[in-house]
């Protein structure tokens, strides 16, 4: 009897996008990440979980700002007639509140400018609210050392104390958003227009938006109640 021969069976080729290692299937782990991070066992996460992450973040900050301005409100209640002594606000925290606003509204601009993929006029606006971010900043320095200079100072009364460590605080916060501002300012150059991209100029604007209500929440804290 002739002997019987087994033929070679042909080998399945994977199937396109089939997202094994290194395949570049889009969302799959390998070169071809899709615009959100892949999770574990190649699982998509979810951008509204992101969004969830940031306000899970913002929460704790949001009761820091809330506990303070309590203390703040119970301390002059109590004390009004006594040692509490209200503190002229310096002419420069308004011009610091139009450049805060105006760095909220340019990041907004550039954010929009990114969904319709006009790349240019992201970075345009994207470094103009930056930079008035920055001058946020140095205006609040110059807060702090016109008091100096007028013999105001941290121990003086306790408006005084809460004065420096309500801006103090919120100060913190927005140097963390600088970070953040200052990370997507540095790869807009070669930023493609993709969902990840966008990710992260929508969270850090989210964060800068927030930091702007809280100033204007310090703001009418400061002005309610003299």
């Amino acid at each position: 009897m002739p002997l019987a021969t087994t033929e070679p069976r042909p080998q399945l080729k994977p199937a396109l996008g089939a997202g094994g290692p290194g395949s570049g299937a889009p969302g799959r782990g390998g070169d071809g990440r899709g615009p959100e991070d892949a999770g574990g066992h190649g699982r998509r996460v979810p951008r509204r979980a992101y969004y969830t992450g940031i306000l899970v973040g913002l929460a704790p900050i949001l009761m820091l700002f809330a506990a303070l301005a309590s203390s703040y409100i119970v301390r002059q209640g109590i004390t009004h007639e006594k040692d509490w002594i209200d503190l002229p606000l310096p002419g420069l925290i308004w011009v610091n509140t139009l450049l805060l606003v105006s760095s909220s509204v340019a990041l907004e601009l550039a954010r929009r400018s990114l969904k319709r993929q006009a790349l240019p006029g992201f970075t345009a606006w994207w470094k103009i609210g930056t930079l008035l971010g920055l001058g946020f900043v140095a205006g609040q320095i110059g807060i702090w050392w016109q008091l100096r200079e007028q013999g105001v100072y941290f121990s003086d009364n306790p408006s005084h104390s809460f004065f420096y460590l309500l801006t103090i605080a919120h100060a913190l916060h927005v140097l963390g958003g600088m970070v953040a501002l200052l990370y997507v300012w540095r790869g807009s150059a070669n930023m493609k227009l993709v969902d990840g991209r966008c990710l992260r100029v929508d969270l850090s604007s989210v964060y800068w938006h927030f930091m702007d209500f809280i100033w204007l929440f310090l703001l009418g804290l400061f002005l309610i109640g003299r």
